[in-house]
């Protein structure tokens, strides 16, 4: 079996690949590539280990998004953002093996045909066209039952026979089946999808989450750890920075030397790979690395302090995440607030849990329903005023509700003490604001300055007001009488495009989608960070493989789209050195 080591001076083999980051992506690549006997992988992860004590909060279903704030989280900030009152804003990323696939919300939904077609195109390799990638989304996921053996409705052909476990809601709620008959009773224009990971998600349906036999499926689970348990040609080193990359000669761009520390004044060490290094940490974390390699835009290095070695002014630009808000309305049905609310019920969910991995616990109860959805066509020509729509086509959405079965308070917010709940939660899908990740200086150990822009154009402020208003038409469904009850009085109060505008300003938050740091583009674009193969522009022995690569916010959910880029981005370099 592969080692697990925690000092970089306990390493004693020759690796051919080093794999920057246990994430999302880089667990999935590392087991990819072991797969192959002949080569000897090296994972380095600056978190924690996945079984590091209290890690329940990564792997039980219910506490799902529970980690933020821990150990388990970087605990990254943005700068202060003028378009949001210059709020800043916490940014929660996966700081522990499996990355945010351990820490985040569950949600598994690959995004439309659209997406991925737009990725081929910018990409100018038709190998990232939703078809051609169907195989490697098939290898990488397999649907089971829930905890209590509910299969959920959803299109076994969309599904395949991977590791990653991918399930659908144990017990839907009343909330869910007022959904399903609203989107009936209004279905010209919110259409009902048999299965949201066919491609075509533009509309409602349910929510599929990595969770298998009651517990988390994530990066970590389904691929490195068993990569780890059954394979002695890979390696992990744990609660290690990797602190620049260094070209093997100098003067040179061949960048397969890794400098790493664990802490900011410790030992240096350094480790080259024979073959290739591949750079897995995500939307901050990679261009942080190659900004401290020389790597970037010129102006920003300078502020630093680092040298500039390759001129590369995409890393570390075009940031784009999408931002979040929550509505409330009082129910005239029980709805998990009451549950909730009372101890004894939270105690026996834990306690069944702690026993069989059965029960309320088992499952992601709160949220099982969710609408991916387009502006109407005159609308959003008012908006973008002559500009191109950022969506990737005409399936693609512009915003979604998620419709929660409690009080879920805004940041700042404080939950009601009596009656039932419900909160639909708004995503701007695809944003026109971009932002940057800059280092301010020459450590790996000093967070980046990171600047999302949140509502800095016209056409996202619009979107987003846009969103409210249209939940009232929803609402108006025959399906919703009985049920919802008056809104909270903040929402009660919104009744103008300035209030509307007002609230969304003072409560919206990140969803934390961050990608497009590191964008692929064209191989003979000047433009962009790495090319069609992911290989980084300029340099050599050096590939990129994470969300940061994705040229813009997904009108999906990123997790279930890095895993299929790593999928393909495995058996691209398998190929390489075959």
């Amino acid at each position: 079996m592969g080692k697990i080591y925690r000092q970089p001076s306990e390493l004693s083999s020759d690796y051919d690949f080093i794999v920057v980051g246990a994430g999302n992506a880089g667990a999935v690549v590392a087991a990819r590539l072991a797969e192959n006997p002949a080569f000897k992988v090296l994972v380095i992860e600056a978190g924690l280990s996945d079984n590091e004590e209290g890690s329940d909060v990564l792997r039980m279903p219910f506490l799902a998004g529970r980690a933020s704030g821990t150990k388990f989280d970087w605990n990254y900030k943005t700068t202060a953002q003028e378009g949001l009152g210059s709020r800043v804003v916490d940014l929660p990323r996966g700081f522990v093996v499996g990355g945010c696939s351990n820490t985040n919300n569950l949600v598994y939904i690959r995004g439309p045909k659209n997406d991925f077609d737009r990725l081929a195109e910018v990409s100018g390799d038709p190998g990232w066209s939703w078809s051609a990638l169907d195989k490697y989304a098939k290898m990488n996921e397999s649907h089971v039952q829930a905890w209590n053996g509910n299969d959920g409705e959803y299109d076994p052909t969309a599904h395949g026979h991977g590791p990653l476990k991918t399930t659908l809601v144990a017990e839907p709620s009343e909330l869910d089946q007022r959904v399903r008959e609203a989107s009936n009773q209004l279905k010209n224009e919110f259409t009902w999808k048999h299965d949201l990971n066919s491609g075509d998600c533009l509309g409602l349906g349910w929510i599929h989450t990595t969770v298998g036999d009651g517990q988390r499926s994530s990066s970590s689970t389904a691929f490195l750890n068993p990569a780890l348990e059954a394979r002695d040609n890979i390696d992990l080193l744990l609660s290690t920075h990797v602190t620049r990359l260094a070209p093997t000669q100098v003067g040179g761009v061949d960048f397969r030397v890794v400098e790493t520390a664990q802490t900011a004044n410790g030992i240096s060490a350094k480790i080259t790979a024979k073959k290739e290094v591949i750079i897995c940490a995500g939307a901050i974390g990679t261009p942080q690395i190659l900004q401290l390699s020389g790597i970037g835009p010129k102006a920003v290095l300078d502020r630093a302090g680092v040298a500039q070695l390759v001129n590369l002014p995409d890393v570390g630009q075009h940031l784009q995440d999408q931002p979040i808000l929550f509505y409330q309305w009082r129910a005239n049905v029980p709805t998990l607030t009451s549950y909730l609310r009372d101890p004894a019920n939270v105690s026996s969910a834990m306690a069944e849990y702690a026993k069989s991995k059965t029960g309320f616990a088992a499952g992601a109860a709160f949220v099982n329903t969710i609408a991916f959805l387009r502006l109407e066509e005159a609308e959003m020509t008012r908006l973008l005023e002559g500009a191109r729509d950022p969506a990737a086509g005409p399936d693609s959405a512009h915003f979604l509700w998620a419709f929660v079965n409690t009080f879920l308070p805004n940041p700042g917010q404080s939950p009601p003490t009596e009656g039932d709940w419900i909160t639909v939660s708004a995503v701007l899908q695809s944003p026109t604001s971009s932002g940057s990740v800059d280092i301010v200086n020459a450590s790996a150990f000093d967070h980046p300055a990171i600047n999302p822009a949140f509502l800095s154009t016209a056409f996202d402020i619009g979107t987003m007001i846009t969103t409210f208003k249209t939940l009232h038409k929803f609402f108006s469904a025959p399906a919703w009488a009985g049920f919802l009850g008056e809104p909270s009085d903040e929402v009660a109060a919104l009744t103008s495009d300035a209030a509307i505008e007002a609230y969304i300003r003072k409560y919206m938050n990140t969803i934390r989608h961050p990608v497009s740091t590191a964008r692929i583009s064209r191989a003979d674009e000047d433009a962009g960070v790495v090319g069609p193969d992911l290989k980084v522009k300029k340099v050599q022995g050096l590939r990129v493989v994470d969300g940061s690569v994705l040229p813009f916010a997904s009108a999906g959910f990123p997790q279930a789209q890095i895993y299929i880029l790593a999928e393909r981005a495995a058996a691209l370099i398998k190929e390489t050195w075959a």
